[in-house]
């Protein structure tokens, strides 16, 4: 064989290998990048089931407050528009808003218990109120753990080239995270 017909082989072989690297990276990240995305999603379903089944407590806890705190209408009318726009929200960021919605209301909610000593007492109100908690507790765990994952699932994508192969399959960026609410920041005042 000729020195010239070795060397375009040698070329050829040389970028076959590379293509095949090239290519198997592309294949490895993408499928990498499936995986997180699912892990984004199965983490936020995880939130969704602990937004509702704290969703779902409100109703017999504010008719509970009601009995006792009749003339509280504002803040019973305010948890109810909160957890309507819980349950009519379709996707995790019009979710996360209207879950900081609903903390401020419950919060003033349960600031109202506090001027009804009957309230506090009532048992009814107190296995309300550890449920809720038990639900406020669940959320947090799954909030972290969806952070994390979304976290993870950026860190990722916008990697050096995992970030050429996401825009190439079209993944971007979840800037979905799940912040404290500004009515959460401020402690409701309680007066005895």
């Amino acid at each position: 064989m000729k020195r010239g017909t070795l060397a375009v082989i040698g070329v050829l072989v040389v970028f076959v290998i590379a293509a095949l690297l090239i290519f198997g990276s592309y294949v490895s990240a993408k499928n990498q990048m499936v995986a997180k995305d699912q892990a984004v999603k199965a983490s936020w379903s995880q939130v969704d089931v602990v937004l509702q089944r704290r969703a779902d407590l409100i109703p017999n806890l504010v008719s509970t407050v009601k009995g006792y705190a009749t003339h509280e209408e504002k803040v019973f009318d305010d948890i109810a528009a909160a957890r309507s726009s819980l349950l009519s929200a379709h996707d995790p960021q019009s979710k996360i808003q209207a879950n900081g919605q609903l903390d401020g209301a419950l919060g003033r909610l349960l600031a109202i218990s506090e001027n009804y000593p009957n309230l506090k007492a009532n048992q009814n109100f107190l296995s309300l109120q550890d449920q809720l908690e038990g639900s406020e507790n669940r959320i947090a765990v799954e909030r972290r753990r969806y952070n994390e994952t979304v976290q993870d699932y950026n860190t990722f994508i916008l990697q050096f080239p995992n970030s050429i192969w996401a825009n190439m399959a079209g993944f971007h960026a979840n800037n979905a995270y799940f912040q404290a609410s500004e009515a959460s920041r401020t402690a409701p005042v309680v007066k005895f």
